[in-house]
């Protein structure tokens, strides 16, 4: 049994954890403490001061992140003296702070806004000049960087360089001139960022954001020569329902497709039915690989974020990527393609929109090889937070909405596809798909419970017919780093391995719902595990659209037309 401590905090008598911190015990026990630099997927640096408290045998004010517990301390963290001194603090980050709150995008979402609030801030008594510090920056093709409301948290610093092992970011220069810079003050577009957007998901205010694609849908929509579509990715069905104000964990599918259509897109898809294309080519293409002495592991290559990263750092392993697109990216070649035809449309009318859980997702779509339809495949990629916005800006109910279904011929799917959205998904959906066909039939196994899970990295050996096949499943850009110097190394004995950039998968995606913690993502995650427990199909190669699809107009799996459509290559980036 862990050690205990015992402490007073409020004249409450507790118990913690002993080796945790003053905050950690009073967050277990109901009690606030405001912060700003920490956050609990970060190592705390007790930076920003704001959680000071007072404790028994501390002769000055403490920062209760870092400040252990100990057997019998006293804590108060609500003293005029702890009032006052956080009150400072805020003042003097206000005073140093653009003061344009009602039209910027962290407005209702901002912690120093909160705080202030919370604080009852009505006046700030510092003036003088602001810090000076480089213009926005736009150059990012995922993300924009506003560096006057950056409050210098260091919170981007530590998820970049822990989470992530990317180190984009890191303090420049001393004192009043300290700023969050990318190396050599270059912009966000010239570092060797990988657009995965964990930084504007753990960024305290305005500082890092999307970039917002909204006014470009809402242009098309009222375009009376467009047809505008849209695909939701897996994910974001049980993540909108937060942006909206709906507790975490909850299912608004179809709720989120009756909104979409009140926005006016004149086609509501899924993308879960382009994941079970996926399966299709990817779980061949494994297979392939495996009988035919194809290059091995095979890494999947669905997260760009993921993506980016190897093209960026490890091009020399380029070849162990499989060559399927993403499901984003094989749903615009087949919808400019396969359903313009069907449906009778000029391709060169649709507008192809995404709503994804990802800011990587944009830079994907722009890249010059999607393409393969004739046309840029997709056009206009939207987060869950910003389609979020436009629910709002349109003043639509959202929760007392009517369920819609999705239309056809691309919007129906499988369980498989749905866990896409969870690290082990796509493990899980190709593992569904594969060990049918070596087998011949429809197996009963269907819960692969050995790729499940929640770890960084985890491994499974699976019987594929005759054969034991190794596997490994990775989240986070650090740990696929890690997953790759063995690889190099020679040390990585799989077959098969997924990789997805962000942590949980694209559940904890850079352009979901603000905040997010590994809660958070636990009780999504639970959420699209019980959308495939619901399915009445529940691997991907059973479902009828998908088999219609092949049968009527692809051909095959890795067939020629499924090779031009379906699948990409990756070339590797200077930045």
């Amino acid at each position: 049994m862990a050690n205990m401590v015992n402490l007073t905090i409020n004249g409450k008598k507790v118990q913690a954890l002993q080796g945790s911190t003053v905050l950690e015990a009073a967050r277990a026990n109901g009690i606030y403490i405001p912060t700003l630099c920490y956050h609990p997927d970060l190592k705390p640096e007790g930076a920003c001061r704001l959680c000071m408290v007072e404790a028994s045998g501390a002769r000055t004010l403490v920062a209760s992140c870092v400040y252990p517990v100990a057997e019998g301390m006293e804590v108060k963290t609500n003293t005029a003296k702890v009032r006052a001194a956080r009150r400072t603090i805020v003042e003097l980050l206000l005073a140093n702070h653009p003061k344009d709150c009602l039209s910027c995008q962290k407005n209702g979402d901002c912690e120093l806004q909160k705080i202030a609030a919370d604080l009852g801030l009505r006046k700030i008594r510092f003036e003088g000049g602001a810090t000076k510090v480089p213009k926005m920056d736009y150059s990012n093709p995922s993300l924009v960087r506003d560096q006057e409301k950056c409050i210098l948290c260091g919170r981007c610093v530590r998820v970049c360089r822990d989470v992530q092992g990317m180190s984009v970011y890191g303090f420049v220069g001393r004192g009043f001139n300290t700023v969050v810079s990318p190396a050599f003050g270059n912009g966000l577009g010239e570092a060797a960022c990988s657009y995965c957007g964990q930084c504007a998901n753990v960024c305290p205010t305005g500082a890092i954001m999307e970039k917002d694609d909204t006014d470009k849908v809402w242009e098309a929509i009222a375009d009376p020569e467009k047809v505008v579509i849209v695909q939701t990715a897996p994910s974001v069905r049980v993540a909108l329902g937060e942006e909206l104000g709906i507790p975490v964990g909850n299912v608004v599918t179809g709720k989120m497709v009756a909104a979409l259509r009140q926005l006016g897109f004149d086609k509501v898809f899924d993308t879960n039915f382009s994941a079970d294309l996926t399966i299709m080519e990817e779980g061949h293409e494994f297979l392939d690989r495996l009988q035919n002495g194809g290059v091995l592991p095979m890494i999947t290559s669905c997260s760009p974020g993921w993506v980016n990263m190897i093209e960026l750092k490890y091009p020399e392993l380029l070849p162990h990527l499989s060559t399927a697109k993403s499901p984003q990216g094989m749903f615009g070649a087949v919808a400019k393609t396969y359903f313009a035809e069907k449906a009778g449309i000029d391709p060169a009318k649709i507008v192809c929109v995404s709503v994804m859980p990802c800011t990587a997702k944009k830079a994907e779509a722009a890249r010059p090889e999607l393409c393969d339809s004739g046309y840029r495949d997709v056009d206009i990629v939207i987060t869950t937070r910003e389609l979020g916005r436009m629910i709002r800006e349109a003043g639509i109910d959202f929760e007392n909405l009517t369920d819609e279904e999705y239309d056809s011929p691309l919007g129906t799917s499988s369980g498989a596809a749905v866990i896409f959205g969870i690290t082990g998904g796509v493990m899980e959906a190709a593992l569904r798909t594969v060990a049918d066909v070596v087998a011949g039939k429809s197996l009963d196994k269907v819960d692969y419970q050995e790729v499940r899970g929640m770890a960084e990295t985890r491994e499974a050996v699976i019987d594929i017919g005759e054969t034991k096949v190794k596997v490994a499943v990775v989240n986070t850009l650090k740990s696929a780093k890690e997953m790759l110097e063995r690889i190099k190394a020679g040390t990585a004995d799989y077959q098969f391995i997924e990789v997805m950039a962000c942590p949980g998968g694209c559940i904890g995606g850079g352009g979901q719902p603000i905040p997010v913690n590994q809660e958070i993502r636990k009780k999504r995650r639970e959420a699209l595990l019980s959308c495939d427990q619901a399915s009445v199909i529940r691997k991907s190669h059973e479902n009828p659209e998908i088999i219609t699809l092949y049968e009527t107009w692809m051909g095959k799996p890795l067939g020629e037309r499924a090779h031009r459509l379906l699948h990409t290559h990756f070339t590797p980036q200077k930045r």
